[in-house]
């Protein structure tokens, strides 16, 4: 069996890092079409607040396109920086938790901290290749 076949390297892919990716910035686009469309009267501080929610779904999905391209790359800043927004949203999920239960935003966030790590450790260190350029 060719090592790319084996089920581990297929569950625990890089691709998470685009699935998170999609699911963040699509949650992101939805929820803010709904808070605009339920919202009654003018601008104010509670749409603010709602909006606020939707921009930080869809900024930590463009983040993490960016994150996914340089994992691709075998770059390990991208694993660090999919690491950080990863354990923000789960931050951000127990702060909504008694509102909205997000299961599937609180799976695909461990597992892209789970496949971040595991890409970070088998990714060249950025230190000694940098050496080069002294």
């Amino acid at each position: 069996m060719h090592h790319t076949d084996d089920p581990m390297n297929i569950i625990l892919s890089i691709h998470w890092v685009l699935i998170a990716s999609i699911w963040y910035f699509i949650n992101g686009v939805l929820h803010s079409i709904a808070v605009i469309r339920n919202h009654k009267g003018d601008y104010d501080r509670e749409l603010l607040r709602l909006l606020m929610v939707g921009h930080l779904l869809i900024f930590s999905g463009l983040i993490l396109f960016v994150c996914y391209l340089m994992v691709l790359n075998k770059i390990q800043c991208g694993a660090i920086i999919s690491i950080i927004v990863a354990v923000s949203m789960l931050v951000f999920c127990a702060m909504i938790y008694p509102f909205l239960k997000s299961f599937g935003t609180i799976a695909i966030s461990i597992m892209l901290i789970i496949v971040c790590i595991r890409a970070y450790r088998s990714f060249p260190d950025i230190y000694e290749i940098m050496q080069n350029y002294k």
